[in-house]
């Protein structure tokens, strides 16, 4: 690989759960010579991607990745909008809203906004999940066509429930998450795209599953799709597929 596809994956080793990593980490994780993984992450403190933790021998990503994450939020104006429609879901309701997008076979959030309720779910930006396990990713997975998601999941043992998760979320029009991610968490999600950037986020809401009934989650639902569609309206996006409002969320054959 070359020294920039190196760095990626130095860096994919950083996440929510593992924020500083050592030389001989990463040495582990990408199965490199130790000197050459010493080499490889000088050079990116050299070039701000990585930054020692004090005197220590540990190493966190550098202020430049922070600066680039801004820039990448505010040149989307799709995250522009979605961002505004999530934070405004996240008030009415008190719960916490993200918004995320896809990267192969993982989701990630970009943005998120934390609930105001006394019992809420706290933040989990920067934290990568599986994409057909959760309900973010389904979203944005029903949306690829049928072709690019057997490509995608190829070598996945468990494509036929993935394909049957995919035509679930296009049948309703977005996808609900039952304690997936984390246990006693739920989340509500629907995606909508920008035709001329070629991107998609998904806009979620996630809540205590003890706190909230199948009338409240069908209100969030209709909140984010009301949302949604004013986006897609806006930027053009003919393939949004408004929620069906008579699709029944209990706790037996939830739509996701």
């Amino acid at each position: 690989m070359s020294i920039l596809q190196n760095a990626a994956e130095v860096l994919r080793c950083f996440s929510t759960e593992t924020p500083e990593l050592t030389v001989t980490d990463v040495a582990v994780r990408l199965d490199l010579p130790k000197a050459s993984a010493s080499r490889l992450m000088k050079a990116m403190r050299e070039a701000g991607m990585l930054e020692t933790v004090g005197l220590s021998k540990r190493h966190r990503p550098g202020l430049l990745l922070l600066d680039l994450a801004a820039a990448f939020r505010s040149s989307s104006r799709l995250i522009t909008r979605a961002s505004a429609a999530v934070a405004k879901v996240s008030r009415q309701f008190g719960h916490t809203g993200y918004v995320s997008i896809r990267d192969r076979r993982e989701v990630t959030a970009v943005v998120d906004f934390e609930g105001t309720n006394a019992l809420r779910v706290v933040s989990n930006i920067g934290r990568r999940l599986k994409a057909h396990e959760s309900a973010t990713g389904r979203t944005l997975l029903a949306r690829m066509p049928d072709p690019a998601i057997a490509a995608l999941y190829g070598d996945h043992p468990g494509l036929a429930e993935v394909m049957r998760h995919v035509t679930r979320v296009r049948e309703n029009g977005f996808a609900y998450s039952n304690q997936e991610a984390t246990r006693g968490v739920d989340a509500i999600a629907l995606s909508v795209a920008d035709p001329m950037s070629h991107e998609a986020v998904s806009l979620c809401v996630v809540f205590p599953h003890a706190l909230v009934d199948e009338a409240a989650r069908m209100e969030i639902v209709s909140s984010l799709a009301e949302e949604a569609a004013r986006i897609a309206d806006e930027l053009g996006d003919t393939a949004f597929v408004a929620p069906r409002s008579a699709t029944p969320v209990t706790e037996k054959g939830l739509p996701e």
